[in-house]
């Protein structure tokens, strides 16, 4: 049963079994679909005629974040399932006077169930739901694991419901200036045939943030890609401010800021060619330097520290940056500190 708030409408382009797509794609017709500038074309949402009613499980910060960017494009999210604290205060503060029910109730009541749980958790709570009776033809199912493609949604699938993986590129933490960063993101979107691109195309962009095409044999990779830049990130920054702390520099935070932020631009802009300091130029005196001084000091950063080296001289060389012979030298150098 459709939300009783939504208006009956005629879809250019119709699936008579599932009457929540014939909304969306009704609107689609009047969205632009090409690239970023298309997404910031999605305009006056608050005006719309809600189409969906959207059900959140669960209140993460991912979940909780999406709800809201769906309820601001002019969606109805009738329900949330919270059990933590932490998650039940995200529901209060992103989703406000929405009622938080258990699971299957919440993906009974909506057109647009959002599964925004952990990896791990996602194939046994698709199963339950769908072994309960929760989901029902005409739905779209959309989950948003970074690692998982639409085949985990199959129990849902076989039901007779759209699934959809809508895997935001963004670190959350659960607050309302989440909702603003998704205007700068990516949505990985994998699908199980073009109706399903349509849809969670139109979707992303009604959010105001950038569709990206993500082929289902391609997730894994894609979702290792974007934890190694961005986890890894977090775990290289934190370990340099150890270590200057352990010099006795600080404000370290303030000392590695502006480096750091040029440092990315610049990758990102330039690619290999932003690469500088003493790997890139191959002086492999203040190398060695750096070996024997982290061995002392810092000796947890030592390996870390010579891995991305051999990393660095690599890409330095195929850049152009760094000779044959040089890179040579620093490779025997960093090989005999193993």
């Amino acid at each position: 049963m459709l939300h009783p708030d939504y208006p009956s409408v005629q879809a250019e382009v119709r699936y008579p079994a599932r009457p929540g797509l014939e909304r969306l794609e009704d609107d689609m017709a009047t969205t632009p679909r090409s690239g970023r500038s298309a997404s910031r074309d999605v305009s006056d949402v608050a005006q719309r005629p809600a189409r969906l009613a959207v059900g959140v499980v669960s209140a993460g910060r991912v979940g909780s974040v999406l709800g809201s960017a769906l309820a601001g494009a002019g969606h109805i999210v009738v329900g949330v399932s919270a059990v933590s604290r932490e998650s039940l205060r995200r529901a209060a503060d992103l989703l406000p006077e929405v009622p938080v029910l258990p699971p299957d109730e919440v993906a009974r009541r909506s057109d647009l169930v959002l599964l925004a749980v952990p990896d791990d958790v996602l194939p046994g709570l698709v199963h339950g739901l769908a072994a309960t009776g929760a989901f029902r033809a005409g739905q779209i199912v959309v989950h948003t694991c970074g690692a998982q493609g639409v085949a985990v949604l199959a129990p849902a699938a076989d039901l007779g419901v759209l699934p959809l993986a809508l895997h935001p590129v963004m670190t959350f933490t659960g607050r309302s200036e989440d909702v603003a960063r998704m205007a700068a993101a990516c949505v990985g979107v994998t699908v199980a045939d073009e109706p399903g691109w349509s849809v969670g195309e139109a979707l992303v962009l009604e959010m105001g943030a950038e569709p990206v095409r993500v082929p289902p044999q391609s997730r894994p990779l894609y979702h290792a890609a974007l934890a190694h830049g961005a986890n890894h990130l977090v775990t290289l920054v934190r370990d340099a401010v150890d270590a200057l702390e352990r010099a006795g520099v600080t404000p370290a935070e303030r000392v590695l800021g502006p480096l750091l932020e040029a440092a990315l631009d610049n990758s990102l802009r330039h690619g290999d060619r932003a690469l500088t300091g003493p790997v890139a130029r191959g002086d492999v005196d203040t190398v060695r330097a750096h070996l024997r001084v982290l061995a002392r000091s810092a000796p947890e950063l030592a390996e870390p520290y010579r891995v991305q080296a051999v990393r660095t001289a690599h890409r330095a060389e195929r850049a152009g940056l760094l000779g044959p012979e040089a890179a040579a030298e620093v490779r025997a150098v960093l090989e005999g500190h193993r």
